[in-house]
C-alpha cells in the first residue's frame, strides 16, 4: 500500500490486547513507541489515542505517564470484577465508536489490535467514511477475517523492534 506525507493518521491502540498477546507469545512487553512510529510512517498524525485499563492498585500510573509522553491521548476505564472473581474490562465498543467519529478526519485510521471484534466497525470506516484501515497486530493471535478486511496488515510478530523484555528496571523506558 502507498503511503504518503500528505495522508492524515489517527491510530487507536488496544492496549490490553496487544499487552497480552505479546506477554502470551513471547513473554515480552510491546514497545508503543515504535509502534506509534511505524503506524505514523512520516505521515500527519492527527490523533493517536491509547485505551488502558485501570486496575484497583493504579499499579498502571507510569506506564499511562509513558505513553502520554509519546504523544498518546490515554482514555482509562476501570477494571470491573463480579461476584466469582471473574473480571472484565474491554474498550471494544469506545473504540469502535471513536473511531467512527474520527474517520471523518483521516485518510487512514491505523488499527493496533487483533480483535475480530473490530470487524464491523472496519468495514463501516472503510465503505462508508472512505478512509483507508491499516491493522497492526500479532498475526498469531489476530483474527485472519480482520487481517482480509485491512487495507495493509503489519505483523508486530515480524520484528524484535516491537518487542522490550520484561524488566525490573524502575526506569520509565521499560513501560514504552
Amino acid at each position: 500500500m502507498i503511503k504518503h506525507k500528505e495522508q492524515r493518521v489517527g491510530v487507536l491502540v488496544d492496549v490490553s490486547n496487544m499487552y497480552h498477546s505479546a506477554k502470551n507469545l513471547y513473554s515480552k512487553k510491546v514497545s508503543f513507541k515504535e509502534i506509534l512510529a511505524k503506524a505514523v510512517a512520516g505521515r500527519k498524525l492527527i490523533r493517536a489515542t491509547a485505551y488502558a485499563i485501570r486496575t484497583e492498585n493504579q499499579e498502571e500510573s507510569p506506564f499511562i505517564e509513558a505513553l502520554e509522553q509519546l504523544g498518546f491521548e490515554v482514555k482509562m476505564k476501570d477494571l470491573q470484577i463480579f461476584a466469582g472473581g471473574a473480571k472484565k474490562a474491554d474498550w471494544d465498543v469506545g473504540i469502535a465508536v471513536d473511531a467512527i467519529k474520527l474517520a471523518e478526519k483521516l485518510d487512514v485510521l491505523v488499527l493496533v489490535s487483533g480483535d475480530g471484534d473490530y470487524l464491523p466497525m472496519v468495514s463501516y470506516v472503510q465503505n462508508t467514511k472512505g478512509c483507508l484501515v491499516e491493522v497492526m497486530a500479532f498475526r498469531k493471535t489476530c483474527s485472519s477475517r480482520l487481517i482480509e478486511e485491512a487495507d495493509d496488515f503489519i505483523d508486530l510478530g515480524g520484528s524484535k523492534k516491537f518487542l522490550i523484555q520484561h524488566s525490573a528496571s524502575t526506569d520509565k523506558n521499560k513501560y514504552i
